[in-house]
């Protein structure tokens, strides 16, 4: 388990006593302490560190308390504020609540109540940065157990993932679209003695460049259009934890030379930042391309490459290991059965056409087609009729000449989607999966037929 760092203080007093006594005091109750007489001094010492908890004075010669404190929460500054403040002076106090400080303490005051307060209030930060990671790995989660595997590579890669994951160590993670290098990376993870801490994944091929470096390094207010607060990036949102970087081949040169300069230090600026931020980050990666053609090809760094690939694993392809489609197919049928209806299987036919088609999509592919047959399919045992055209081509019966003439493609289409929408009950999302596509096609197919449901 990762030791607890000290809580980052900043105390600003202009009285050097008080420094002094919080310099000595607060170490012993797990503060790191740094001071400033003046607040253009700890303005200045904000732009080049960060500190969990800022101890403001607020009657001080020169810029005051009260515009210290507005000028740092107009930063964008996220540590928390707590004001020291006299007996005379509460209403300044109530003041600078209004404006943004976590709590105030009076002169005198006893060092108990300061190292209860900054403990409160380095929690608060903490527990805010955690919610931040829990937002961020929203829609993220994958179900590890969907790792099923008998056959000798997969077991030999799952053994694999068991060294790995008690190490610091990056991994690189190759293989086909739809093997499941995500479910991989969360497994090793979730191994490691950083499970507790957040998992992150970006996909580098969905970002351009600006927003790419924007989610993984963070940015400051003004950076640029549009960045109207201070943001975390995705580095030090998942700090102790794991960042996965999907589709890393993707990746500009640019943007691979910056990556590459963060692995190297173990710091970064945020973008329009100028302040140098350490992190505790393990980085995953994964490609479907050969890294290292990549390299020869000039499209990929050599020096990023030898820095991602420490550890290097490859997720062997579905129609590679048809041993183990049998048991992806009952996971997944269990996984997709809906609340209240009967449990559903496939005839021993139907299981042999899909352990011999050629799966280009991998277990993505698999769990799609069964996510559809368990919705679809009306009955309780799936049979070969039952399957897509692709799998069994000859599950479509021939026209007879008696039947009505096909409808134009547009028509199937718009019947297409009313069918999935009712079968939902109007829920696009899985509407969208049942369909084979995203739900911003949905969306726009639904507006252009001006289907109403």
């Amino acid at each position: 388990m990762r030791q607890r760092r000290p809580i980052q203080v900043l105390v600003v007093d202009d009285e050097k006593p008080t420094r002094v006594l919080m310099e000595r005091e607060l170490p012993r109750g797990g503060c790191a302490v740094v001071a400033a007489k003046t607040g253009e001094e700890a303005l200045e010492m904000l732009s080049r560190q960060d500190f969990d908890v800022v101890l403001l004075d607020l009657k001080m010669p020169g810029l005051g308390g009260m515009e210290t404190l507005r000028r740092l929460r107009s930063s964008g500054m996220t540590g928390e504020i707590v004001v020291l403040t006299g007996h005379p002076e509460i209403e300044s106090a109530i003041e600078a609540m209004k404006l943004g400080a976590y709590d105030y303490l009076t002169k005198p005051f006893k060092l108990s109540d300061v190292e209860a307060v900054l403990r409160r209030a380095a929690e608060k930060r903490q527990l805010q940065e955690e919610n931040t990671a829990l937002r961020r790995m929203v829609g993220q989660a994958e179900d590890a157990s969907a790792i099923l595997g008998e056959d000798p590579a997969m077991r030999s890669l799952l053994h694999m993932v068991e060294r790995v994951a008690p190490s610091n160590a990056p991994v690189l993670i190759s293989g086909e679209t739809g093997t499941g290098k995500g479910l991989i990376a969360r497994a090793i993870h979730r191994a490691s003695p950083r499970a507790d801490h957040p998992f992150l994944v970006i996909n580098c091929s969905a970002f351009q460049d600006q927003l790419l470096e924007s989610e993984l390094f963070g940015h400051e207010k003004g950076a640029f259009t549009g960045a109207v607060s201070a943001k975390a990036g995705l580095f030090e949102v998942a700090d102790a934890g794991t960042v996965f970087l999907d589709e890393v081949a993707e990746m500009s040169p640019a943007m691979q030379a910056k990556l590459l300069q963060v692995l190297d230090t173990g710091e970064l600026r945020r973008v329009g930042g100028t302040r140098l931020r350490r992190i505790d980050t393990r980085i995953f990666a994964a490609t479907n391309k050969d890294l290292q053609d990549e390299v020869r090809a000039g499209r990929f760094r050599e020096d990023l490459f030898f820095r991602l690939n420490v550890v290097s694993l490859t997720v062997p392809s579905l129609r590679d290991r048809r041993e183990d489609i049998p048991r992806l197919v009952e996971y997944f049928l269990s996984q997709f059965r809906l609340p209240g209806q009967q449990a559903k299987s496939l005839s021993p036919e139907a299981l042999q056409y899909l352990v011999g088609y050629a799966w280009p999509g991998n277990v993505r592919e698999l769990a799609n087609t069964i996510e559809r047959l368990v919705l679809l399919t009306p009955g309780t045992v799936i049979s070969p009729e039952d399957l897509p055209p692709n799998i069994h081509p000859t599950a479509i019966s021939a026209p007879r000449e008696e039947e009505d003439a096909p409808l134009p493609l547009a028509e199937v289409e718009r019947l297409s989607i009313i069918r999935a929408l009712r079968y939902t009950r109007g829920k696009k999302a899985p509407a969208a999966r049942l369909l084979g596509i995203d739900v911003k096609t949905l969306t726009h197919k639904i507006r252009i037929y001006n289907i109403r449901f």
